[in-house]
């Protein structure tokens, strides 16, 4: 490969290989499953992703598995503003403890994230992010607090979330939900990323009590090239919280247009 400019200068072809993967490797391309990073999709630009999460084994229930899908699409409203619409969430379930199991649709949602500092050129990045979702006797909302700082080859990132949502034909059943969520992630080459992630999870049931804290962690690897992008994350619970599942895993597909 020769450059222009530079008609004496010819690439190998592994810096060749590193270059064109460096190329396609943008800030739409997520590190992570469970955390949003601070960088958001250029303005024009187009992706779309598909979320598969499996959740399984409760002490409580040693038969419970369910399985849910998003089908969202990002793009980039300006070079801070990034809007996502979850054209469908829906999920499978079963299990002794649950009531309702078979396929079940569950919401759409559309999200906004806008990029206040970048974790590059900035001391360090921040984001905020808001979501409004609505579904059959569902209605959440959901704010984020992003912060990340990239150091050479290494991402940290940091979430913290506070989450409504009003259940039931009369919206009457509301609770709360406060998390955190961190990682770390570092590029072994632009086509490879490796780390790992924490969850902290808390419900505030009918705004007045408490419940468990849930923890979970993991290792997460992220693959990437020109045109898609896959990124997968298994998490154990650290606690011993009997009614949420010992085990869960989520793999995001993304897709450039």
């Amino acid at each position: 490969m020769r450059i222009k400019g530079l008609q004496n200068l010819v690439l190998p072809p592994g810096i060749l290989v590193i270059a064109m993967a460096s190329a396609s490797a943008g800030a739409s391309e997520r590190r992570f499953t469970y955390i949003y990073e601070a960088d958001t999709q250029p303005v024009g630009e187009i992706e779309y992703e598909q979320w598969v999460t499996w959740k399984t084994d409760k002490d409580s229930d040693s038969k419970f598995d369910r399985i849910e899908f998003r089908h969202e699409i990002e793009f980039g409203l300006t070079d801070n503003l990034q809007i996502g619409i979850y054209l469908s969430d829906w999920r499978y379930q079963d299990g002794r403890s649950v009531s309702d199991d078979g396929t079940e649709w569950r919401n759409a949602a559309v999200e906004l994230i806008y990029n206040v500092a970048d974790p590059v050129t900035d001391p360090f990045g921040l984001a905020l992010y808001g979501e409004v979702k609505l579904g059959d006797e569902l209605l959440e909302l959901e704010a984020k607090l992003i912060v990340q700082k990239n150091i050479g080859k290494w991402v940290l990132a940091w979430n913290g979330t506070i989450e409504a949502e009003w259940e039931g034909s009369r919206y009457d059943e509301d609770k709360a939900e406060l998390a955190q969520t961190f990682g770390a992630s570092y590029q072994i080459s632009p086509a490879l990323l490796i780390g790992a992630e924490v969850l902290h999870e808390i419900e505030y049931d009918d705004w007045s009590q408490w419940g468990d804290h849930v923890v979970y962690a993991g290792p997460n690897v992220s693959v990437r090239t020109e045109s898609w992008w896959l990124t997968i994350t298994p998490l154990v619970q650290l606690t011993d919280v009997n009614s949420e599942p010992n085990f869960q895993v989520r793999a995001i597909l993304g897709f450039h247009f």
